[in-house]
């Protein structure tokens, strides 16, 4: 073979042989264009990143807004529910001890008039310790007595039975409570009958 057939057959190969990339030496521009392309579809990525972050942001504050909306509804509806079987309770407490209260009332009657023997003396000391079991029964359920003497009438709590002229009690203030009133919270059972001055 001689010189020329040589370089005939190199080139040959040459030409056939895959190229190495890493040997192959390209243009700087053909690498510019590259790295443009490279950094074109990272700030495209980049952006759709930040598009669906905001997006997420946004949801998820939409999901705290009706979370915090849902929690606050729920408080308000316990508290309504406490509230109205709070005064079921009351109403019922009173319904029931308002069949009781003549009893009471019939007990402070025959106090007023206790004999004063010793025999009768220790019967009225058991009936008085019967009135006061009663009273605590009551006390314990909430009811509370409006039996205030000396204080400025009010058409709301008392019941006026008279209206008389009295020296030592102010115009339009209680004389004597006749019959005692009772009240739960801020439902009245029952007025107390009062006489009042004028």
């Amino acid at each position: 073979m001689d010189e020329k057939d040589k370089r005939a057959s190199t080139a040959a190969t040459r030409a056939t042989k895959p190229l190495n990339p890493k040997t192959v030496k390209t243009h700087p521009a053909q690498e510019g264009d590259k790295e443009g392309v490279k950094s074109k579809s990272e700030s495209v990525l980049l952006e759709e990143a930040k598009s669906e972050l905001q997006k997420l942001a946004e949801q998820s504050a939409a999901n705290l807004d009706g979370w915090q909306r849902e929690r606050a509804e729920f408080s308000n509806y316990k508290r309504r529910i406490e509230r109205e079987s709070q005064l079921l309770h009351e109403y019922l407490t009173g319904e029931i001890i308002k069949k009781y209260l003549v009893v009471l009332d019939d007990m402070d009657l025959a106090l007023k008039n206790k004999p004063k023997d010793n025999e009768g003396a220790a019967w009225a000391e058991g009936i008085l310790l019967i009135e006061r079991k009663l009273q605590n029964i009551l006390e314990s359920e909430g009811i509370e007595r409006i039996n205030q003497a000396n204080i400025p009438f009010d058409a709301n709590l008392h019941e006026a039975i008279s209206n008389e002229e009295n020296q030592e009690v102010e115009s339009g203030h209680i004389i004597e409570v006749v019959r005692q009133g009772y009240k739960i919270g801020d439902r009245i059972l029952r007025p107390a009958m009062v006489r009042v001055a004028r």
